[in-house]
Parts: C-alpha cells; structure tokens; sequence
C-alpha cells in the first residue's frame, strides 16, 4: 500500500487496464490530472483542437485494433458537454470509450461555479454509465468498474467525472494488487446451438447476416469458417463490412437502403432464411420491416438481450457472444457434415456468385469535372487490400461503400448510427495513434471535411500522417438529394466565389473553399485532382509526400456539382441514377434485369417514392 493523490492512482488504473494513448484538452479543473500523467511519464497525449475532436480521436482509436479503450479528457463545462457527440457515436456503435471530465469542487456543485456542470446527468442517456465521484477513495475502484462496464455485454462508452478537490485528494492504493476484473459475456448454450443449425439446415436459400458484434468479438476467421462449413452466403452489415473478403466466394454483397450492393439485395429478396450474428437489423439496412421480413425465417444472436426484438420478433433468438455462438454453431455443423446430413448448398451459392458477378454499377467515367464513381474506381485500382478506410456519412461514404472494396476486419472504420460530421478526420487521427504501420485512408465530402478541419494540426505536430481523399462537389450532397422529394433545393450548396482564388490553372471558380490552403496553412500538405488523366501521378504524390513529411496529406478531387448516387426507401425500390452495366441472374446472361420485378421495382412502387432516403 502507498498513500497518493486519488489521480496518481487514476494514472496507474489506467496503466494497469491498458491506457497507453490520450487525447484531450487540459483545463483548470482536469489539469491535477495532467500533473499525475506527466509525473509517471506512461501515457502519451495527444492534443486535439477541439474536445469533440479529441472524442472521435477516442473512438478511432478503440476501433482501429482489438482490446483498444480510447481515453478522452477535459474539463466538465464545455469540454465534458463537446464529447457528449462522440459518446453518443460510441454508445450507438458498441464502442467503449472512456471519457474523464475534471468538475468543480464538490462545495461549488450547486452554486453555479465557473464552468460547473451537471455532466453526469447530461451523458447518462448515451453511455454505459457515467457517475460523478464524491469521494477520492472511490477513484480506482470507479475507474475499474468503468472498464468492467465497458467492456462487458454489448461494449459502450462510459463517463467518469472528478471533482477537482477529489482528484487532490490523499488515498492509500496498492498498485502491485490490482487487477482488471473479467468482463462478463453470455455465450449460446448446446441445445440453442443444435435447434439454430437444424433450422438453418431446413432452409433452402439461407443467408447469413454478419454484424459488428463478430468485429467487436474478434470472430471474423470463425464466421468464415462456419459459412465455409455450411456453404451459406454471407450478407455482412456496414458495421461488419470486412468479416468476410470482398471477393470470397460467399461474401453476397452488402443489403440496405443506401450503403449497398445491387446484388446483395437482389439475393435477400430471393432468401428464405436469414440467420443474423452480432448486428441490430438497422432501419437502412432493412427498409420496412414488411419487406426485409417477408416469406423469410429468421434467427438472431446478439450479446445484448434487448436486441432481440427490438425491431422484429425473430423465429429463434439466442443472446450471446459472437465468438462463443460460431465457435458451438462450427462443432455441431460440423457433426452434422459428418454424418451426412447438413444439406449441399452449391447451387444456392453459384446463384448468389453469379448475380454478384453480372449484378454491378457502371464506375468507369471520363468526364470533368469528375464523377464520384471514377475516383472510387481509381482508389481500388490505387490502394492495396489492406487499406483502411475511416469514413461518416454523406454521399461520399454511401458510395464508397458502392463501389470501395474491403478484404479484412476493422480494415471499414465507420460511425455507422450517429453519422456526425466531422468524424472523418478526427477518427483517422485515432486510427493513427492505434496503428502507427497501416496504411489508413480517410474519406470525406467537403462537409464533412471542413467540419472539424482545424484537427488537421493535431497530424501534423504529432506527426500521425494519413492520406484524406475528400471528394468535393460543394453541395451538402446527401440532403440535397433527399430535398428532391419536397422539390426544392434549399440551403445545402456552399459554393461561393472566394475572394482569394487566384487564376493561376488551379483556380476553383465557384467551389467556395480552398482546401488545399487551409490544408498547407495547418501545417499538412494537399493536391487538387480535376481530371482522370491526373490520378496515377496524385496518388504516387500523395504517398510521396507522407513519407517524406510524417504529415496528414489531403488529395481532393472536384466533382460535378450534381451526380445522385443509387437509394431508395426499400430494399426492393433503389433508384439506380446513373448508368449500370447488369443482366438478370436467374433467366439467363441475355435476359434485360429491366425484366426482373424483384430487382427492379414496379412502376407502382415508384411512384410511391417521395424521396431517395
């Protein structure tokens, strides 16, 4: 035992849970926890230049690498009530961060002290827990229930808050005996594994729908294996975008609203059977309930119990760990291969190859400015299969999710519920800090881009380079397409002639910002693509000059002010905007998909449409 500050025993909990990595603002309230890190020398921090930004940091981090935690910081006020974005972004995504605010004095709680603010009320609605400390003894055992919490069942963000006479105060803490506690998490019982597989096995057209759940669960080799051992397709969700390579035999394409493949629809509306692991029946995954669920049976396995049902009731649910559910479902698939009677599924396979095969958009534009499809095109001609993409909404990311392809686990980092702006470019930066060797690539449009920009100088004083493709048409892309359906487009352009664009044949007329100079003044560097011909020798550039400088690199590209990418408000009714190159899969290679009433929608179901979203 030795007697310290209640933060000197915070650091060392910390240490002892796995914290290498923060990212923060200090302030007066937070800042005798600053001292405690700066006196044991372990924790690196890294400074963001807005508080929101050092929370999506957090969030990046925990999900760029196995066993992460992000750890946020700053003080109750302005910055505990800035992170509350990117709590919410973790809590939606079953991400445990951990975010530590410095409060006033527990005398000045309730006399509305400078910067005093109830923040443990205000996050309680988007963690896992968040608590306000009252006495210095509780500090590490707070903080170890923390980590407890969030790692434990459905993983989500927790919030400690301190109050700055807590942090001083004198407890007696014995590092050498402390120890994490055991996580808990349910897994799948042998009689809910043997009644799943037998269900599965009386299926004729079964899929399998893979979630974040086996990302979060490190599962992605087993979910392999157990669709290689049965011979079912794998619909992976956007969260679970990787569990399975892009171009394995039975990855079947990705099924939704918007982040979708054509294919992948095309073949849920042909399943008879749905067999969902670690993910949550998003409402842009599913469309109407009506018909996602429609002649199908289905089962769901997620580790928290009131996901089963929340949308729909399924015909068998089991809650529990994605690891502990495939590793029993592979051992009794497996007894049933061996004697003979878990059914051949080739045929069903071939069929979900083939329209995966002749089932594409068209990419391949010459045009200037640019079409979004082109760049999407040229970054899988351009980056190898183990880039890893960091991406939030927008058109940008729908259509990367198009067109981009993904080969390995947490290789599709992406706010998948929240969809805040300005993630992008904060959560690369934590993608960073976690994986200093990956090759990580951001993706944005202009919006999101110029949301939190002025992260930017975080990459380059702590020199945490990445390359960021923004991807600009100077519109709010995505709302603009969704104000079709009210007929009007208002408020979502931001193109503007600015003052200081000089003609010097890289002139933006009418673009509004210039990117590449806020990128150079933040200390980064940057490249303007405005032709095809203009790709090859901007990406080899870009590679170029991260080597070089160990800074964030921005190459952005100017699009048509106006491409509308393929959605719909049914998985059944996807708009396709643009060209495609695709024949029917069941009929025969010569047969016009126009013909094909489940792949194209009705004239009714069209008229139906009010809007893309």
């Amino acid at each position: 035992m030795a007697r310290m500050r209640a933060v000197d025993a915070a650091v060392r909990v910390l240490i002892k849970e796995g914290v290498s990595v923060a990212f923060g603002v200090p302030g007066a309230a937070i800042n005798p926890l600053y001292a405690a890190m700066k006196d044991h020398g372990s924790i690196r921090h890294i400074l963001a230049r807005h508080v929101e930004g050092a929370s999506h940091m957090a969030e990046g981090y925990t999900r760029a690498r196995s066993g992460n935690i992000g750890v946020c910081l700053g003080t109750s006020g302005p910055a505990g009530t800035d992170m509350i974005t990117g709590l919410y972004s973790a809590q939606a995504d079953s991400i445990p961060i951990l975010c530590i605010t410095g409060q006033a004095p527990r005398a000045k709680l309730d006399k509305e002290d400078f910067q005093a603010v109830d923040i443990e009320s205000i996050a309680k609605p988007v963690t896992k827990w968040a608590v306000t400390v009252k006495e210095p003894a509780l500090v590490p055992m707070v903080l170890q229930k923390a980590f407890h919490i969030m790692r434990s069942g459905r993983p989500g963000p927790v919030l400690v808050d301190l109050p700055v006479d807590v942090q001083m105060g004198e407890i007696e803490f014995d590092e050498d005996t402390y120890q994490p506690l055991e996580p808990y998490k349910p897994a799948v019982t042998r009689s809910q594994a043997e009644k799943a597989i037998t269900m599965l096995n009386e299926a004729e057209r079964p899929l399998i729908v893979a979630g974040g759940g086996i990302i979060n669960a490190d599962a992605s080799d087993l979910l392999i294996e157990f669709a290689e051992l049965t011979g079912v397709p794998v619909i992976p969700t956007l969260m679970g975008w990787g569990v399975i390579p892009d171009d394995h035999e039975l990855m079947a394409g990705m099924v939704g609203l918007q982040t979708s493949h054509r294919y992948g629809n095309a073949t849920m509306l042909r399943s008879d059977f749905v067999f969902g692991i670690g993910n949550r029946w998003a409402n842009r995954h599913t469309g109407s309930v009506e018909t996602y669920t429609e002649g199908r049976k289905f089962i769901h396995v997620d580790i928290e119990p009131t996901q089963i049902g929340r949308v729909f009731a399924p015909d068998f649910g089991i809650v529990s760990d994605a690891k502990a559910a495939l590793e029993q479902f592979i051992a009794v698939a497996r007894e049933l291969r061996h004697s003979g009677k878990l059914k051949d599924r080739s045929r069903w396979a071939g069929q979900c190859a083939h329209r995966k095969e002749v089932m594409q958009r068209k990419s391949h534009y010459d045009e200037v400015p640019l079409k979004p499809q082109r760049v999407y095109e040229e970054m899988n001609s351009e980056l190898d299969r183990d880039t890893c993409y960091v991406t939030t909404i927008g058109l940008s990311q729908i259509a990367g999710a198009q067109f981009l392809h993904v080969y390995n686990p947490r290789n599709w980092i992406n706010c998948g519920q929240a969809g805040p702006l300005g993630w992008t470019l904060p959560a690369a930066l934590g993608v960073r800090a976690a994986l200093p060797d990956k090759k990580i690539v951001a993706l944005s449009g202009d919006y999101d881009f110029q949301f939190l920009i002025e992260e930017l100088a975080v990459g380059a004083q702590h020199k945490l380079p990445y390359l960021h493709i923004v991807v600009n048409n100077s519109y709010l892309g995505l709302i603009r397409q969704a104000q079709r359906g009210f007929e009007m487009d208002f408020e979502v352009s931001l193109a503007f002639e600015n003052i200081n664009t000089h003609d010097d044949g890289d002139a933006l007329p009418g673009y509004g910002v210039d990117h590449v100079a806020v990128a150079e003044g933040l200390g980064c560097k940057a490249i303007r693509v405005k032709s095809p011909n203009e790709f090859k020798e901007a990406f080899a550039k870009a590679h170029e000059l991260m080597e070089e400088h160990q800074v964030p690199v921005v190459l952005e590209f100017i699009l048509e002010r106006v491409t509308n990418i393929a959605m719909g408000t049914e998985i059944d009714a996807v708009n396709e905007f643009e060209d495609i190159l695709c024949l029917d899969p069941e009929l025969s290679l010569e047969t016009p998909v126009e013909q094909d009433p489940i792949v194209r929608p009705s004239a009714q179901k069209r008229e139906k449409q009010l809007s893309t979203v």
